[in-house]
């Protein structure tokens, strides 16, 4: 698994002509996406901003139509100024954002986390030592990279380890081919493994479909439910049988809703991805998953307790292995500008 040393959030700042500022914030993890930071700014700058000035940052739906029509693509580009314009409107009323999208359905989320050493061993000792401090329970394993046989003997064996204690999941991130994924599920599952994420690439529907028909263990689905549309036609499918949703992947907090409502609909259960972000796109992301109907899988909004440091003013609230959603008006987060000027850097 890849150590990533740095981290790039891009800030989108929206300001109305009643003088309120919104802010949406953009976590990009290299090789996930298909867009860049500086795609993202340049595309900000030079096309959506100046299509959207002097536009009403409350009529969401009406921006997207605009955005849409202006560029194809760029979820993520389009993600920031949305959320930024839900801040920004929540503020004006002195409300969360989850309630301009009809409020909570809890108010705490289960967080999972990752063991990343790539050793039984430590990732036994890591996961037995956020047990004992009470921040996690629900753990996840990398496997899409390197051996397979080896990749799941490890995941078995921690989940040997771990025993009912918690649960382990595991994430293929689109590694395998549907032979090796059936081969790898069998075993996964014979080991108490409890999901299985994205065995195949994501155009790959067909080997999806088969596989969550061959195996009682579920299959969850995320580079291949980017966008309603593929969300729709996975359910079609039946290629999955939960999905992960994301804003800055299905390009906003409107498109995930979306997404999660797909699901709803068709018996599809959810969790709530993660993209590492700070703590503005962590409580982004906590209060649209907060107030869907089947997040049964939890979040893996673990973004704040990985990062060193945060140029957010105030912090996430973790405790007793849950996130508590953040209650303040908007996102709840103001930016701290002598951080903001310490980590900014030129496009």
């Amino acid at each position: 698994m890849a150590t990533i040393h740095r981290h790039t959030l891009v800030l989108v700042r929206v300001r109305t002509s009643e003088g309120v500022t919104g802010t949406g914030e953009i976590a990009i993890i290299p090789h996930y996406g298909e867009e860049s930071p500086e795609a993202v700014k340049a595309t900000i700058d030079h096309v959506l901003a100046p299509a959207l000035r002097g536009q009403d940052a409350r009529t969401i739906g009406g921006l997207l139509q605009r955005m849409d029509r202006v560029i194809k693509g760029n979820a993520y580009a389009k993600a920031g100024i949305e959320m930024a314009c839900f801040d920004a409107s929540a503020r004006a009323l002195g409300v969360p954002v989850s309630q301009l999208l009809g409020g909570l359905v809890t108010r705490r989320l289960p967080v999972l986390w990752v063991l990343g050493n790539g050793e039984v061993g430590p990732d036994v000792d890591e996961a037995e030592a956020r047990l004992a401090a009470r921040t996690h329970r629900l753990f996840l394993v990398k496997i899409g990279h390197g051996d397979p046989a080896e990749n799941v003997a490890r995941a078995v064996a921690i989940k040997r380890a771990l025993g009912d204690r918690a649960s382990v999941r595991v994430d293929v991130n689109q590694g395998w081919d549907e032979a090796t994924a059936s081969w790898g599920i069998e075993r996964l599952q014979d080991g108490g493994i409890e999901a299985v994420e994205q065995p195949v690439p994501r155009w790959n529907l067909p080997a999806m479909q088969r596989l969550a028909e061959r195996f009682s263990v579920p299959i969850m689905a995320d580079e291949s439910v980017a966008t309603p549309e593929e969300a729709m036609a996975c359910a079609r499918l039946a290629a999955a049988d939960a999905f992960s949703i994301k804003l800055t992947k299905h390009g906003g907090i409107a498109r995930t809703r979306q997404v999660a409502g797909i699901a709803e609909a068709c018996g599809i259960s959810l969790f709530g991805g993660t993209m590492i972000e700070g703590a503005i796109g962590t409580s982004a992301s906590a209060q649209v998953f907060a107030s869907v109907a089947r997040l049964a899988w939890g979040c893996q909004l673990f973004g704040p307790q990985l990062l060193t440091d945060d140029i957010a003013t105030g912090s996430v609230v973790y405790e007793d292995f849950e996130l508590v959603v953040p209650e303040g008006p908007g996102f709840g987060f103001d930016i701290d500008e002598g951080k903001l000027a310490h980590y900014r850097r030129p496009a």
